[in-house]
């Protein structure tokens, strides 16, 4: 099948510029800046750029996706929660793709998967008005889906891991039969990289924290080669 792609997760890096510029975002000395972290990663070999934009703003903030949307050269993955505010900002940047994620306000990231079933008339109407304004299950119209990997990747037995390992090979399964692009993220580090490779059909992996994490270490763009050469010769 071929190399996977990589979307890099930069929400992050403007964590880090949080931790000590929130109440001042038009600083001049406002630091790391998310963008050029973006522009690295390109260069490097990143198929893509991923961004949240939460409704609490954390991390991610509106100028952040304008400025990742007038200036990466691939793609943007715009993830958001399901709301009117974060939705007309979609719309008005137009990203190339968008992922709708579960929120609540008092996670640390997010937890799980998205529950289609239980919000699918909110779904239909989001997804409606991404696709009417040329943005971006099978019923809802969408065109790919992300398997939340963080249960595989926080597993503390084998057989824990095991379990959900064929979990979400069967979900895999299943969305390529109906025809939707598989891709995957949360928790994905270059240790627990070695079960991804073991869930077929894979196209994109969304990484974030483990290579920012491992950037402290090696450096920005080593530690996006790195998670690069992990991913060759996925056989999904």
């Amino acid at each position: 099948m071929g190399t996977l792609r990589l979307g890099v997760n930069i929400d992050h890096i403007a964590t880090l510029r949080q931790a000590r510029y929130a109440t001042m975002p038009d600083s001049k000395n406002a630091e790391p800046d998310p963008i050029a972290a973006a522009s690295i990663c390109e260069r490097t070999g990143a198929h893509g750029i991923t961004a949240h934009l939460r409704a609490d703003r954390r991390h991610i903030q509106d100028r952040d996706m304008e400025r990742l949307r007038a200036n990466i050269m691939t793609k943007l993955n715009f993830e958001m929660g399901n709301t009117p505010e974060i939705l007309d900002i979609a719309i008005r940047i137009r990203p190339d793709e968008v992922c709708l994620v579960p929120e609540k306000r008092a996670e640390v990231t997010t937890e799980g998967g998205l529950d289609a079933i239980a919000s699918r008339l909110d779904l239909l109407n989001t997804i409606q008005r991404l696709h009417a304004n040329g943005d971006c299950a099978t019923e809802l119209g969408v065109e790919m889906i992300e398997l939340h990997t963080g249960k595989l990747a926080n597993a503390f037995t084998e057989k824990v891991e095991a379990q959900e390992l064929d979990r979400l090979c069967q979900c895999a399964q299943h969305a390529h039969g109906s025809k939707l692009q598989v891709n995957a993220g949360h928790g994905i580090n270059y240790r627990n990289i070695a079960l991804i490779h073991r869930i077929p059909h894979l196209s994109e992996l969304n990484i974030g924290h483990a290579i920012v994490s491992r950037a402290i270490f090696v450096g920005w763009e080593n530690a996006v080669r790195e998670m690069l050469a992990r991913m060759e010769n996925y056989n999904g």
